[in-house]
This record gives structure tokens, sequence and C-alpha cells, in this order.
């Protein structure tokens, strides 16, 4: 009787001790999924082998998390999207060789990067500070490649015309500041916004699931089912910054901003390579041609069955890619040297 009862005891230590995890699990997906969507980034980055780390600079702070050492390969810096964060770069950053170094940055004012003024927010003002950034932790005493995607690919784009020495080739992912040929769905959004004079809400700072919804299709050509406690706790994450976004997003639609990238692609001297989703309803693909026809001898890889996100929907392909440019350009470079 008392071997039955000690077995009987095991089995409920056993089943509570599992039972705890299971319910903070489904209590966090129930009542907190912004806590939910914040502890998988942080294990995946850990399971990544990513480390975040800080840089200041004269009171001001970047935020980034960081994978391996400088090495025979060059760095590799990757600069988010609009109103998004480093860890959006972890789907890529999966499929990339462990000895490469890599860089994931927080772009000025989000997440953890110090937030200032809309000085800073404009197109050359977070060039300025991402190369704060580069001279802070001397990323730049060999050649890095630069990858930026929308937003990011703008500034970019700006920085390697304005610091070519830093850059050694450098990819550009949909990148937004292009005088595009064809209009886009969210070209019509932006004419509704401008003729509401801006009282509409604006589809990339979403408040509610639904909106959330909207903007992820808008974003992505790929349908992700996507349960409605998550986008909950997605807007849940996003709402605290909407003021912020907000006054980003309309300095990046300024005049000072918004075809930037286009007003400097004469300056860029560095191999580039265009990825672009042909289903992009927020930049359009049309804007590769634009850049060809600035920058002859770039390379350019369209993207079937793929949106503007194409570092959530292609991240295996989109890493690809960038290693394939990366390597053909070093082995290009190295051969010019020995000749």
């Amino acid at each position: 009787m008392a071997a039955d009862l000690d077995v009987v005891n095991l089995f409920v230590i056993a089943s509570a001790t599992l039972a705890i995890p299971i319910l903070a699990f489904v209590a966090s997906f129930l009542l907190w999924p912004s806590a939910l969507i914040k502890v998988y980034h942080w294990y995946w980055r850990r399971t990544l082998g990513l480390q975040v780390r800080y840089a200041d600079c004269g009171g001001y702070r970047f935020c980034y998390s960081c994978r391996g050492k400088p090495g025979m390969r060059p760095s590799i810096l990757l600069l988010h999207s609009f109103s998004a964060h480093k860890d959006m770069w972890l789907t890529v950053v999966k499929y990339l060789p462990k000895h490469l170094h890599i860089l994931c940055v927080d772009m000025p004012g989000h997440e953890g990067t110090t937030r200032t003024n809309t000085e800073d927010y404009s197109i050359q003002g977070q060039v300025r500070r991402i190369r704060q950034f580069v001279e802070a932790i001397r990323l730049n005493r060999k050649p890095f490649h630069l990858v930026g995607t929308s937003m990011g690919g703008s500034v970019a784009g700006v920085y390697a015309a304005c610091y070519p020495p830093d850059i050694c080739s450098m990819t550009l992912i949909c990148p937004d500041g292009i005088k595009h040929l064809s209009e886009t769905k969210f070209d019509n959004h932006l004419q509704d916004l401008q003729y509401n004079q801006y009282t509409l809400n604006i589809p990339l700072i979403p408040t509610t699931p639904e909106e959330m919804e909207d903007m992820l299709k808008l974003c992505s050509h790929v349908r992700f089912k996507i349960p409605q406690q998550i986008l909950q706790g997605l807007v849940d994450v996003r709402l605290p910054h909407n003021e912020f976004y907000e006054e980003v997003f309309m300095e990046l639609i300024s005049e000072r901003s918004r075809y930037a990238l286009q007003e400097h692609l004469h300056l860029i001297s560095a191999p580039l390579q265009i990825i672009w989703g042909k289903q992009d309803q927020v930049v359009d693909v049309s804007g590769a041609a634009v850049i060809e026809g600035h920058v002859p001898g770039c390379r350019v890889d369209l993207l079937e069955g793929c949106g503007h996100s194409v570092v959530m929907e292609k991240p295996r392909r989109t890493a690809k890619l960038i290693l394939e440019f990366i390597i053909s350009k070093q082995n290009t470079s190295t051969t010019k040297k020995s000749s």
C-alpha cells in the first residue's frame, strides 16, 4: 500500500510540474500575448547565438544584436524597416553560416535605440546616426556588407553614397525612396491620407487586431494564418510606440526624405544587389528597373509569389542570395588583386 501511495505521489508531482509551464503558456497566450512574443524573440536570439549589446555615443545609445567575429568574409550589417526592430532579421540569420560576423541594429528611435527628434528620423538623419554606430563599434576598420529593407534600404543606399569607403558591397531589399513607375495599393492609401489631411488611420500603424491583419495582407503576398490572440499581442507591443511611428512616418513621406535614395543613386560605387518581391503592394517592383538604370551592373533578383515582406516570406531564399552575392564579389575582388 505504501509503495502504491509513493507511485501516486510521484505521478501527482510529475503532473503538477508539467502543468505549471503549460498553464503559464496558456495564460500568456490568452492574457499577455505581447509577453509571449517577446519571449519568442528572446528564445530565437538565444537559439541562433545572437547576443544583445549596447553602444553608447555621447549620451546616445544604440541597441543591437550580433553573432560571430570579423573574419575572411566581410561583416554584415542589417538595417530593418519602418516600425520594426532588429529581431525582424531572425528568420534570415537562421539560414546564414554561423562563422559570419552579423550585426542587426535597432534603427534610430526604434526598440532599444534612443529617441530624440524628427531630425534623426529623416533618411539623412538616420544615415548620420548609423555612421555614428558604425564608428562607435569600429565596424568600418574593414569594409562591410550592408543590407537594408524598405526604410532600411533607403538608409543603406544613402549611407553607401555618403560613405563609400565603409562599404565593400550592398543588398537593398524592396527599398523605399524610389520614384517607381507603377502605383501600388499603398500609394492609393497615401493619396487618401493626403486628401483627408492625414486624419485617417495610417495602414502601416495598426491599432486593432483587424488593422494588424490588414497591414500583414498589404505587406505580404503569402497569407499567414495568425491566431487572433497573436494579432492582439502584435498590436499590444506596438501601441505604446504608435505616436513615435506617426512622427517617423510623416518624416519619411516629407519632401526631404521621400525620394532620398533616388537622389543619391548616382553616388553609389559599391557592388549592388537588389532583391524585390514581384507582388510588392507597398513599393512597386518597377523600382528595381529604376535603380538598375542609375546603377549599371547591379544584380537584380525578383522573387515570384512574394510581396514587400521579403524577409518574412522568403527568408531562406533571401539568405542564400545575399551569401551568393557576397562570395561572388569577394572572389572577383581577389581575382583582380592577383592579376
